[in-house]
């Protein structure tokens, strides 16, 4: 579950530096929440695969 939203929000990542400069702002913090979540998971070792 974890791996998919962070694979979604890299991917709208990706998109917003492609075309919306703006709404990439938004994405870009997204995407290090996304990162912070999966940095927890990992270091806390709740890996549910």
């Amino acid at each position: 579950m974890l791996w998919t939203i962070f694979v979604i929000l890299l991917v709208l990542w990706l998109v917003g530096l492609v075309s919306f400069h703006a709404i990439g702002a938004y994405i870009h913090i997204l995407l290090v929440i996304a990162l912070v979540v999966l940095l927890i998971q990992l270091i806390s070792g709740r890996r549910t695969l």
